[in-house]
């Protein structure tokens, strides 16, 4: 397994991260997600990332669960704050001062941990003025509770403003989690070389699409059973933009790029985001032990230009580049 710097700093994560978001705690029962933790570090993966807000905080007491008893000082632990949590209070979301403290401290117990590696802003608040939540961030890394900061989501602009009111506080604000795939190149326009400027890195969501880049979907059949696509507690929406018979065709024809690689579909995705250099890892998840064995083959892979040219060639105007989509995903009113 290769680790990658995250940004300009020092610390170091692996290629591949497990992440838990959709399964532990939701999706696949505890000892199945404990499962997939050990396959992830049976394959040298070190990095674990994972969010309160995960099925209402139980995904990270699930993640802590798995962890425990590891060499804490040879894992990286990655977790967000933002989304609603507990009984979804007035002060339950958001990034105000009072949500981020509090929620510091929640994470920590669930995670059995006494630092947290990578603390995220899992969304972009527009009810809290950035001012306080990056005062708030700080305080925490100087309490030695956090360790590094990062956002999720952000667009351009956001993660310019943040990355200057971090260094006027003197902590490092090193990365940006964002959806990134083959099928979802968002962060190309903007978000990458403003990264690529400040010194942030990438740590990419979604690399295989939710699992459409994976093949298993086929253009006119049903998806298949216990799938994402067929996931009423969250994966099904998400799935939903990809599930046409257009792009599940053209994901279709991807399977000879791969086979001439030698590689399996996932492992091309993940590959595919990998080669990207503001890239620092890609977040993987899994229902079961060998799909984490499976995409986690994929670091250390390069993609020969012609392979990458004929990737485009193949999804053509299946894939989504408009910058503004990353605004979407921060809400403007914030739900309670």
């Amino acid at each position: 397994m290769d680790h990658r710097h995250l940004g300009r700093s020092g610390f170091k994560i692996s290629e591949i991260t497990y992440g838990n978001w959709l399964t532990h705690g939701s999706q696949v029962e505890d000892d199945a997600a404990q499962a997939c933790v050990r396959a992830a570090l049976d394959a040298g993966i070190t990095t674990f990332d994972t969010a309160d807000v995960y099925a209402n905080t139980a995904a990270e007491t699930v993640l802590g669960k798995a962890l425990e008893g590891e060499r804490r000082e040879s894992l990286e632990i990655l977790t967000k704050v933002f989304g609603p949590t507990g009984p979804k209070g007035p002060n339950d979301t958001g990034l105000s001062r009072k949500h981020i403290t509090e929620s510091c401290e929640g994470s920590l117990r669930r995670l059995r941990t006494d630092h947290i590696d990578l603390y995220q802003a899992h969304r972009y608040d527009y009810a809290t003025p950035l001012e306080e939540t990056m005062q708030a961030f700080a305080d925490l890394v100087r309490a030695g509770k956090v360790l590094y900061l990062g956002v999720s989501e952000w667009t351009a602009d956001q993660i310019r403003a943040g990355h200057a009111l971090a260094e006027e506080l003197g902590v490092q604000l090193v990365s940006n989690q964002p959806q990134y795939s083959a099928l979802w190149r968002v962060i190309e326009g903007e978000v990458v070389p403003t990264s690529r400027e400040l010194g942030i890195s990438q740590v990419v969501w979604s690399p295989i699409a939710q699992g459409v880049l994976t093949g298993k979907y086929v253009p006119g059949q049903q998806p298949p059973e216990g799938s994402r696509a067929t996931d009423s507690k969250g994966g099904q929406g998400m799935i939903a933009r990809w599930m046409s018979d257009d792009v599940l065709a053209r994901v279709q024809d991807l399977k000879p790029v791969a086979s001439d690689l030698g590689l399996s579909m996932a492992q091309l995705a993940v590959a595919w985001v990998l080669q990207n250099e503001n890239v620092a890892t890609a977040i993987i998840g899994a229902s079961k032990p060998e799909q984490v064995a499976d995409n986690a083959a994929a670091a250390g892979v390069r993609l020969p230009a012609d392979a990458m040219a004929r990737i485009d060639e193949v999804l053509g105007d299946a894939v989504v580049t408009d910058p503004a989509r990353t605004l979407e995903s921060s809400p403007k009113e914030r739900e309670v």
